[in-house]
């Protein structure tokens, strides 16, 4: 998901409350007062609230109490999905560098949904009252949130790295395209030891934040009652700790800002040959109306890889953008960062949820993949009358995806 600072939010400074139900606020132990909500938000917002802060928190405490329900309802339709491209891509005849990256995207999207799904059932469904309680914040649950906050971060940094590699890796197949075996098995292996290096690289670069969330013990003296709380780590304050800055901002720029840079620069190189190069193709062959249907095919699965780095660009960018603001910019981590919280996380458990539907929409072959496994009973496997098999139809448009009937096409040509 986000850097660990989206849940400083939840129970880390949660108020011993003194409640005004008429003014809807929340009495903080240092005598402040501030909008509480589902979200769980700490009485360090309220110091400096502006108009568009107010704003902010009004909105985001009516949102608090639908967001749990609704980000389980897309993690359940996201894990579902993915599984469903796993088993689509994962086929033999499916069997290409881009397939093997946007599987393990899949993997990797359906650990963070698996990991949300507890964690807003727990703090948004059952417990959705700002006041601490042992129950809500039991060292048990205290310690899931913890790990569910370094598994997410992980795994989000994860799939962002992956789908840089999507990007080189397919502006690398149109610059370069083959009809050898050998080269493109060397492209495969080539990939599976990338998604390797990508996995273990973002579990080591992420262990200073591993290290910076930590539980602290509270104890109530009225009531003898021991809650835990993630510390406090003052992220935009004057007195923030120098480690805790540097952490923040490896953060938004390994995880957040470098990798949309590249993804902008090789997303941008891929639009632009695939363009030039469908038309320079057009201009030397003359092609016909066969011809067309596969270099459409081609142009569909380059435009559906587009479409998922876009996506994470429109995910990731505020996000990177909003934290370096939170460790810059005095307070702006408590009046919009935090307010934002749950709008930012709802919207990359869609990015992780939608890839299923734009395969679907734009990739023949895999749609194609997808009914011939799942939905046999509806769509017979062969018309015996033509003795024309689905089986044959893949693998046509496997030989179409990879360029290969029409590289030797142009050879004869030129």
């Amino acid at each position: 998901m986000k850097a660990n600072s989206r849940y400083w939010s939840i129970n880390m400074l949660n108020p011993e409350p003194e409640t005004t139900d008429s003014m809807k606020t929340v009495k903080c132990t240092d005598g402040t007062n501030t909008w509480f909500s589902s979200a769980n938000t700490y009485c360090g917002m309220a110091a400096n609230q502006s108009v568009t802060g107010d704003h902010l928190f009004t909105f985001a405490k009516s949102y608090a109490s639908f967001h749990g329900y609704i980000s389980i309802c897309v993690c359940v339709f996201g894990i579902i999905t993915n599984i469903f491209n796993i088993i689509v891509l994962t086929r033999r005849h499916m069997s290409t560098p881009v397939n093997i990256i946007l599987s393990w995207l899949a993997v990797s999207d359906i650990i963070t949904m698996m990991s949300y799904v507890p964690f807003s059932m727990h703090f948004y469904c059952m417990y959705p009252d700002v006041n601490k309680t042992p129950d809500k914040n039991s060292k048990s649950w205290m310690t899931y949130m913890t790990f569910h906050i370094n598994l997410a971060a992980t795994t989000h940094t994860v799939s962002i790295w992956l789908c840089v590699l999507l990007a080189i890796v397919r502006f690398v197949h149109i610059r370069s395209p083959t009809k050898a075996f050998a080269t493109r098995r060397r492209r495969m292996t080539q990939s599976k030891v990338l998604i390797l290096l990508i996995y273990v690289w973002s579990a080591i670069s992420l262990i200073p934040n591993y290290m910076s969330n930590e539980l602290q013990e509270n104890l109530n003296p009225d009531s003898n009652e021991t809650t835990y709380v993630l510390r406090d780590l003052r992220l935009g304050k004057n007195d923030t700790d120098a480690l805790v800055l540097v952490n923040v901002w490896m953060y938004a720029v390994t995880a957040k800002l470098v990798p949309c840079l590249l993804m902008s620069i090789f997303g941008s190189l891929l639009i632009y040959n695939i363009h030039v190069k469908i038309r320079h193709r057009r201009k030397v062959l003359k092609i016909s109306g066969a011809n067309s249907m596969r270099l459409t095919e081609h142009s569909r699965t380059t435009k559906m890889l587009v479409s998922v780095i876009l996506l994470f660009l429109v995910t990731e960018l505020p996000q990177g953008v909003l934290i370096v603001c939170s460790a810059t910019v005095k307070d702006f981590f408590d009046t919009v960062y935090l307010p934002l919280g749950d709008v930012m996380d709802i919207v990359a458990l869609i990015n992780n949820a939608v890839n299923f539907i734009l395969y679907c929409t734009m990739s023949t072959k895999f749609r194609e993949t997808f009914v011939h496994l799942f939905c046999a009973c509806h769509f017979p496997h062969s018309n015996e009358s033509i003795g024309y098999t689905l089986t044959d139809r893949l693998a046509k448009l496997d030989s179409h995806s990879n360029n290969n009937e029409h590289q030797n096409h142009i050879n004869h040509v030129v």
